[in-house]
């Protein structure tokens, strides 16, 4: 039988505290604003922190513990081993769980990593250190995008300012380009524990700013069984990337002599959980999206080369400036400091460019010219001339992480940017231990001319590789104004990139009101029938779960319909739509079957009056396609519902009507596509592809 949910109070909605709701005076005239910037800022830069302050500290850990300064190496692959596996993972526990709480749980953890790094007397204590603190600052980045996400779809924006994402990037780079000189200054004044204890007032200063002015996350942990946890965070899906990357990273730290036992179980464990992803009803690596969603792909394979570029270079010549021109470590470091100072000038001269292509284009170039410049240094060759080579590789960091950055943020499903920006810093650190690997071989006998001329040889053809996946790339096309998805003929509005398809055991097709009465309101409702009943074929035929709403009243629910109320007080009067009356019953042509989901609502939205959301979520569903009568009553109610609630949402244009077409023109074109993408029902056989 279809299960039917009576109507009464929604559960599980979002509270007056949720992140994105515009409840203050501040948020209003600036929902982008210091208040909220400032702690997203500073948690997303506390990983770029410990990556780099830590270096200056490695001599002097080494003496104080008793072990020799290449084991304590480890200090850093660990945090990049822990950061690798983390940053995706946080940002699917912020998709569940509410990115605000993830944050703040992110920064406890770090504040508990350097206090114990400051007062640790052997090795195992600081690599467990590391390891807390490569877990908390993994939390940082993938919340902050999450939360920039949700404060940009509340003020009806797919994109926020250029400048916000630009932030982002701006800080990561001043983070890396000065860490190594306060780290000398905090080393060389307190002792190498100072690596450790800055965290503590950090912490303390994001986790005060956060706690304040970032709101609450709604609701969403009450009331769930551990089980149900454990399967909406996909924790297999997580164990089995983990042990992946584990092995990959294993393998590539081996080179150049290589441990093959890693490289088979990572081939091993790869397999396996594709495997498993592919079956898994909320999976936490999305393999069909990445199949599906080229560009997405695209956009982390570019940033993960781009990066092997920058490190690999930034690796390379820090050690050929040391052995090849005498400076030392200390004046090494200080040659490479007009670089990371440049990268955070060129990010922040596009941050607020809408085209992403040609600044991506631009840091390709740049990557090929500066990998072939660098064929032409040697010994002898002024440092001077050398700054000017770091240069060239400074500007196109600046520039390819924050286009990059900005391609992700359109290119991901809005309810998986957590994960896909966590994902985004994963192939960042893939590309940063390769680089190592590289110049490991490159300068295998010794640091020398020829083994940097190498490396550029190899650089000269990564960039090429970037060059052309970017020139070639049609996806990387730029918007007038990046808010609604471009228009296709014959099509009130196409699939926007970020929504290519969809995964049908996690979606639902809501038909609402095709009831005799409200029928009668449309002058020509034939057609929008006829396109409701392809979208219900369309579902039939992929597995997508069912759900018909319609409205109806009993004499109780009359009654409780306040005077004042200017839509339903004259339905409550006359006894207009008794439930059991021809008028409330559904259009003949769209048959009800056992396990599809039947609501009676007695307001506009589904889920006003209704027990859908604790149904849905029930079943694991997270997508949405919309369609109803009318565009102005039920649509619209239920999408910002359905938005409020993060769901994934699509509206049939075609299998929707309003009374007053101009109505419906400006909802569908206008209004709408703020918060859903709009297609027609030809579309859906594109949506299910995969």
């Amino acid at each position: 039988m279809p299960s039917t949910s009576r109507a009464g109070r929604r559960t599980g909605g979002q509270t007056p505290d949720t992140p994105d709701t515009p409840d203050t005076e501040p948020w209003r005239r600036r929902p982008f604003g210091p208040r909220f910037v400032a702690p997203l800022l500073l948690g997303s830069t506390l990983n770029p922190v410990n990556s780099s302050v830590i270096a200056t500290a490695l001599v002097a850990i080494a003496a104080s513990v008793g072990v020799s300064v290449g084991q304590t190496a480890i200090l850093i692959s660990c945090l990049y081993l822990t950061s690798a596996i983390a940053q995706p993972t946080a940002g699917r526990l912020s998709e569940e769980f509410g990115p605000r709480r993830v944050f703040l749980v992110g920064i406890v953890v770090v504040f508990l990593g350097g206090l114990l790094g400051g007062i640790a007397t052997a090795m195992p204590m600081l690599v467990v250190a590391r390891v807390l603190i490569g877990l908390g600052t993994s939390a940082g980045y993938p919340a902050a995008m999450l939360l920039i996400r949700r404060r940009a779809t509340a003020t009806g924006l797919d994109t926020p300012p250029g400048k916000v994402l630009g932030s982002l990037a701006i800080a990561g780079a001043v983070t890396v380009a000065v860490g190594p000189a306060v780290g000398g200054l905090l080393v060389g004044w307190f002792g190498w524990r100072a690596a450790f204890l800055v965290n503590v007032p950090f912490t303390i200063v994001t986790f005060a700013t956060a706690t304040a002015w970032i709101a609450k996350d709604p609701d969403v942990i009450r009331g769930r069984a551990p089980r149900e946890i454990l399967a909406r965070i996909d924790a297999l899906g997580i164990v089995g990337f983990g042990a992946a990357m584990t092995s990959l990273l294993v393998f590539l730290l081996s080179l150049p002599e290589p441990r093959w036992v890693a490289l088979g179980l990572t081939v091993a464990f790869a397999a396996a959980l594709v495997g498993w992803e592919l079956r898994a009803s909320n999976p936490f690596l999305d393999v069909r999206l990445l199949a599906s969603n080229g560009a997405l792909t695209r956009t982390y394979l570019r940033n993960g080369l781009s990066l092997l570029g920058v490190y690999t270079m930034l690796y390379g010549l820090t050690q050929w400036l040391e052995a090849a021109h005498g400076l030392s470590a200390y004046a090494a470091g200080l040659a490479l400091l007009p670089m990371g100072l440049l990268s955070a000038i060129a990010a922040r001269f596009v941050a607020n460019r809408v085209d992403v292509r040609g600044p991506l284009i631009v840091a390709a170039v740049l990557l090929v010219l500066g990998s072939v410049a660098a064929l032409f240094l040697t010994s002898t060759t002024p440092v001077v001339a050398v700054i000017g080579v770091t240069a060239l590789f400074g500007i196109m960091s600046g520039v390819s992480n924050l286009a990059n950055q900005t391609a992700l943020y359109r290119e991901s499903p809005p309810e998986k940017l957590g994960t896909a920006s966590g994902l985004l810093r994963t192939f960042g650190y893939v590309g940063s231990i390769a680089s190592a690997t590289i110049t490991g071989i490159a300068f295998r006998p010794h640091v020398s001319d020829s083994g940097l001329h190498h490396v550029s040889l190899i650089l000269i053809a990564i960039g090429a590789v970037v060059l052309l996946m970017t020139v070639f790339d049609r996806r990387l096309k730029p918007s007038s104004d990046e808010i609604t998805p471009p228009r296709k003929e014959n099509s009130p509005m196409s699939v926007s990139s970020t929504a290519t398809t969809v995964v049908p055991s996690r979606t639902a097709l809501l038909l609402m009101d095709y009831q005799a009465a409200v029928l009668a309101a449309i002058p020509d409702a034939e057609p929008v029938l006829g396109h409701a009943r392809q979208a219900l074929d369309w579902a039939r035929d992929n597995g997508v779960r069912v759900v018909y709403v319609r409205v109806a009243f009993t004499p109780e629910d009359f009654a409780r319909i306040p005077a004042h109320n200017k839509a339903f007080a004259a339905v409550a009067e006359n006894g207009f739509l008794l439930d059991g009356s021809p008028e409330t019953q559904l259009h003949d042509s769209l048959e009800v079957r056992d396990g599809d989901i039947v609501v009676r609502k007695t307001r506009f939205g589904a889920f006003s009056s209704t027990d859908l959301y604790g149904d849905l979520r029930a079943q694991g569903v997270d997508t949405l396609v919309v369609a109803g009568i009318s565009t102005s009553g039920v649509v619209l109610s239920t999408l910002r519902d359905a938005a409020d609630q993060d769901y994934r949402l699509f509206v049939l244009a075609d299998a929707t009507a309003d009374p007053d077409p101009e109505v419906h023109r400006v909802l569908i074109d206008k209004v709408f596509p703020h918060q859903a993408d709009i297609l027609e029902t030809g579309d859906l056989k594109a949506l299910s592809a995969a």
